[in-house]
Parts: structure tokens; sequence; C-alpha cells
């Protein structure tokens, strides 16, 4: 199973796209006179703001890197900085708390790791995910160890 935020990733992909645009025109439109004093945009500077406007946008984008993916054996996790691949005897529970902006994993070490990919902004998407997730982990408990 593959889960992504949706919200977010819809979001963040119109949003890159504006500030790309907008740092375009914005680049397109940077024209002075030839010298006043004042300074005068060249063509570097044009360049300048549009490379700006790329940076910008994938600084967007990185929110919507987030991803799981769980299968029987494991569960990997990407959030927006790092991630996680963990067998599911290590996590002793999934949790969805009320006013949680995400899914979290307790790990049998007490440690609790984030999943960003299921988000409360989701609904009721959030809520067949966590429950997805929690089937796998119950799954993985009724199988006798090899």
């Amino acid at each position: 199973m593959t889960f992504r935020p949706r919200r977010t990733r819809r979001v963040c992909l119109i949003l890159a796209g504006v500030v790309v645009v907008v740092f375009a025109v914005v680049g397109a439109l940077l024209r002075g006179p030839v010298d006043t004093g004042k300074g005068v945009f060249r063509a570097s500077d044009q360049i300048a703001m549009v490379v700006l406007g790329l940076l910008i946008a994938l600084g967007i984008l990185a929110f919507a890197r987030p991803k799981v993916v769980a299968d029987a054996e494991r569960v990997r996790i990407r959030n927006v900085i790092g991630g996680y691949d963990l067998p599911w005897q290590v996590v002793r529970g999934v949790r969805f708390n009320r006013g949680s902006a995400w899914v979290t994993l307790e790990l049998e070490d007490d440690d609790v790791v984030a999943v960003m990919a299921i988000q409360a902004a989701d609904k009721e998407y959030a809520v067949r995910a966590a429950r997805s997730l929690r089937a796998l982990l119950e799954a993985s408990r009724a199988k006798p160890d090899a």
C-alpha cells in the first residue's frame, strides 16, 4: 500500500507553479534605463530572478515529498526531511489522535515516528490510510515467526 498526502501535494504543486511564473514575469520586467546612477538591471539579474523562483519552488515542493509504502513485512516512511525503513516487529502501534496533524508510529523502544504522508487535512482518506496501516500491523502480529 502506498499513501501520499493529497491536499498538501495539490497546494504545493499549484503554489510552486505560481512562484515560478511570478518570478519569471518579474525577471522579464526587470529592465532599467541605460544608467541613471540608481543601478542598471542586466540579463544576469533577470536570469537570477528566474533561478531564485525555481529554488523557492523546489523548497515548496519538498513539502509534497512525504510518502509511506507498507506491505506485510515492513513500512517505509519518507518525510519532508529523512525517512525510515522499519519492520513491523519494531512497531508497537499506529496512532492518529484527535487533533494530531498526521499519523505516528509508536515503536517498541518508546520512540515515536511521524508519518507525514497521512495528514489530518485529508480527512477520510487519512482515516482509511491509518486503518490500513493498523490492519497490516495486526496481520504481521498474527503471522507465526519463522
